[in-house]
């Protein structure tokens, strides 16, 4: 909260002082659109050096230039594609996410929309990212047109509130009058520029996290869980039950009113509330509203946790020990399990936030060994591909699963550090992503027009491609919004 008051007063100084700039230079300002841009001549003098002296570096940076580029393009289409089926296909996790599609980024985003996967982001955040990818994005677009020798008329900043973009202005005429792969280098240039500083301060990023986090404990998605026949069902809650399909016993559940009955108060107060299940002579739990939705979709098993000690104390929060040891990362905690007999006297400490509590119980028989203790958790292992795939693992590389790190120095400014790295590479990978959309108002736009006059060498024909990947690309923006204003009924 210390934070936040602070980010927010940030914020509306900020916001002042664009207001008086704004005031103070409104001779100098021109509207277009809905920005008011302020030119200038800075970083002219730097762009023109760069672009003029390191010709054989940037002729070979132009090629990787243009290929980035096209592959960006490739990637964002097919991932506006893989979103719409998504969105058409699953309507629970349109609802679960709650942003709209063609949401900006702006500050407070997570919070606002409740995204718990998100990292906060803060405007002192989205200040820094914006200037630090900004600057990289736009300078990289008048350094690959100086080198291609065009002049460069100003470079400055465009106002909308307290929000800012960047801009570098080359001579249009110039540009046009350039061969189409000089113009394809430029325009290209400012997502390949994004995707270097992704690369670089991903690199900062995970030397950071490997230098000033450590294992801190054992942690847990969820509970034991094993699937079980609907049909094999005796008993839900305090009424039996036999023989029943799931829309059978959905109904039946509807129709008894039937509520949890099985509470639990564990030591951090998070109550859970549950109800029980019996099938196949075992005992099992599960809240009704989990076991409703399950049998919504009509399947053959439900999954059920079973009845073991962690669901019935309420086991929660990070395990940094079990019967005065420590307990560091997943290995630990099943190494100290491995030793102890079922019917053993426990206590486990647990974190959670900046809160320790402590959970006294005895642990029960593993269902799949009768020799073995059996503790009850269980993490849940994420199938992940493409391209959120390579980026996921790669960013836990260094980690291992089942483990809760925390920062080595000051908490609070590790995780300032680690969140700003985090965010600054993700818009430097959304930027360069949406930048090359085949859409007027983006870069991709003129590349796709370019690519198609390379290719069919009639202009008329090259703009009506155009204009129907427009179309297309407006169509599937507005199949999102539909369906994720469907998702909110």
């Amino acid at each position: 909260m210390g934070f936040l008051l602070y980010d927010l007063t940030f914020l509306i100084v900020f916001t002042i002082l664009v207001v008086i700039f704004l005031y103070r230079k409104r001779k100098n300002l021109k509207r277009e659109g809905i920005l008011y841009l302020y030119r200038t001549k800075i970083g002219i003098k730097l762009i023109n050096f760069v672009g003029g002296k390191y010709k054989r570096t940037l002729k070979v940076l132009s090629y990787l230039s243009v290929i980035v580029g096209f592959s960006l393009m490739i990637a964002m289409i097919y991932l506006l594609g893989k979103l719409v089926y998504i969105f058409i296909q699953y309507p629970a996790v349109v609802k679960a996410v709650k942003v709209p599609p063609l949401m900006p980024l702006i500050p407070y985003l997570p919070s606002i929309f409740k995204l718990s996967f998100l990292p906060p982001f803060y405007f002192t955040y989205w200040i820094i990212a914006i200037a630090i990818i900004a600057a990289g994005h736009e300078f990289s677009h008048g350094i690959f047109a100086k080198f291609n020798k065009i002049k460069i008329k100003s470079t400055g900043f465009g106002f909308l509130g307290p929000f800012l973009a960047a801009f570098v202005e080359p001579d249009e005429k110039q540009m046009n009058k350039k061969k189409i792969f000089p113009q394809l280098s430029i325009l290209s240039a400012g997502s390949f520029a994004n995707m270097v500083m992704a690369a670089i301060f991903f690199g900062i990023f995970l030397l950071f996290s490997i230098l000033t986090f450590t294992q801190a404990g054992a942690t847990f998605d969820t509970y034991y869980y094993q699937p079980v026949d609907v049909s094999n069902i005796t008993l839900v809650g305090n009424y039996s039950v036999s023989h029943l399909n799931a829309s059978s016993l959905l109904t039946f559940i509807d129709n008894k009113k039937i509520e949890n009955n099985f509470f639990v108060a564990p030591p951090d107060g998070n109550n859970v509330n549950l109800t029980q299940i019996n099938a196949n002579n075992q005992t099992f739990f599960i809240s009704i509203d989990d076991l409703k939705t399950q049998l919504a979709s009509e399947p053959e098993q439900v999954l059920l946790y079973n009845d073991a000690p962690a669901i019935k104390a309420g086991l929660n929060g990070v395990i940094i020990e079990l019967n005065g040891i420590k307990i560091k990362n997943s290995n630990a905690l099943s190494n100290v399990l491995a030793g102890l007999k079922p019917g053993a006297s426990v206590t486990i400490k647990a974190k959670e936030d900046s809160s320790i509590f402590e959970y006294s119980f005895k642990l029960a028989e593993n269902p799949q060994n009768s020799s073995k203790s059996f503790l009850g958790i269980a993490s849940i292992i994420t199938q992940r591909s493409g391209v959120s795939g390579i980026f996921y693992s790669i960013i836990t590389i260094f980690r291992e699963p089942g483990t809760s790190y925390q920062p080595r120095f000051d908490g609070n400014l590790v995780l300032f550090i680690y969140n700003l790295l985090w965010w600054i590479i993700i818009i430097n990978v959304s930027v360069a992503l949406v930048n090359m959309l085949p859409v007027g108002i983006f870069d991709g736009g003129r590349v796709f027009f370019l690519t198609m006059l390379a290719l069919t060498k009639k202009e008329k024909t090259a703009k009506k491609l155009f204009a129907i990947a427009t179309y297309i690309i407006l169509f599937a923006f507005l199949l999102l919004m539909l369906f994720w204003f469907l998702s909110l009924k």
